[in-house]
């Protein structure tokens, strides 16, 4: 496991005495409990008892249905792959949130797949936020016709599970290097969260980082820091990305921000090579660095479990 402090190239405001932990998932996953900001972990195959949480959801990210390069010329089988190992958790989660680039094009036949994927699930209700690759193509019209019906065409929206607030963003629209929220959906942010108490656990997902995970390849949110800035008066905030194919856990005070593996193919990790993009592993490896993320909030405690599991085996 590599630890690497980055520099605050982005100037989101973000406290860089914090730290980034970049995690190589190879075997059967770590289980994070935060409490008060705090994260401790253990292996999944150790004994101790995980107690049992009062709400549980499943994050997936980047399936993009479509891709069939030799990274991964079956993405549709590593979802299906990642959907077996949510069917088979002990506990069936309440729902699954995807955090974007569902597809590599935007085709009407890719999202069918999906869809038709994704019925299979347990449960199979779904909350989406969009990716590049869900976008750039038409300008989200398929994206938006298809799982924005419900948020009047808006790719953003909020709803509260269980005392859970959990805000749905989309920093995708426009891309100058870096993701970008805009000034109409920050001013929507800040007017959703005054609603909600202090004491209220929020999560937030989207697709890409909200902090700067390393700008040079675009990993990160340009004007990040003032939605951030919202966030701050919260006890407990947990943040949810995909978009850079690996695991990645950073915390700064009471937020933490937790980047999901993909179910379709690997990237490299930030500065290791030329540039990002779809990354070749032998191919018994390939479900090594694939995976799914389950979350569950404790009752009666302020604090969020995470768990990533790759789909070795599955």
């Amino acid at each position: 496991m590599a630890k690497r402090i980055l520099h605050d190239h982005n100037r989101d405001g973000i406290d860089r005495r914090g730290f980034l932990e970049c995690m190589a998932w190879a075997g059967t996953g770590v289980l994070w409990t935060i409490t008060g900001g705090i994260p401790s972990s253990r292996a999944l195959g150790q004994t101790m008892k995980t107690p049992d949480g009062e709400l549980s959801f499943v994050q997936i990210s980047d399936s993009h249905i479509g891709f069939s390069k030799p990274a991964n010329p079956d993405v549709v089988g590593t979802l299906q792959a990642a959907i077996g190992k949510i069917n088979g958790l002990a506990a069936s989660p309440e729902f699954v949130i995807h955090t974007g680039d569902l597809t590599h094009a935007s085709k009407p036949a890719e999202f069918d797949t999906l869809d038709q994927v994704l019925k299979t699930a347990r449960p199979n209700q779904v909350f989406y936020v969009p990716g590049e690759h869900d976008w750039s193509m038409d300008d989200g019209n398929q994206y938006l016709e298809r799982y924005a019906k419900n948020a009047q065409r808006s790719a953003w929206y909020s709803f509260t599970h269980k005392d859970v607030h959990f805000v749905g963003l989309s920093n995708v629209a426009v891309l100058e290097g870096l993701g970008k929220l805009g000034p109409e959906q920050l001013a929507w942010l800040e007017a959703d969260l005054t609603t909600q108490p202090a004491s209220r656990p929020i999560v937030v997902f989207a697709h890409i980082p909200l902090w700067s995970v390393y700008p040079d390849w675009g990993w990160g949110t340009a004007d990040s820091s003032e939605a951030l800035g919202y966030l701050k008066r919260f006890g407990s905030v947990t943040v949810l990305n995909g978009h850079i194919h690996q695991t990645m856990q950073k915390v700064e005070g009471q937020i933490t921000f937790h980047t999901a593996m993909s179910t379709a193919f690997p990237q490299p990790a930030p500065g290791t090579a030329k540039g990002p993009g779809p990354m070749k592993v032998p191919d018994d490896k390939l479900r090594g660095v694939l995976g799914v993320t389950e979350v569950s909030s404790r009752m009666h405690r302020h604090s969020l479990a995470i768990t990533d599991e790759t789909l070795e085996g599955a």
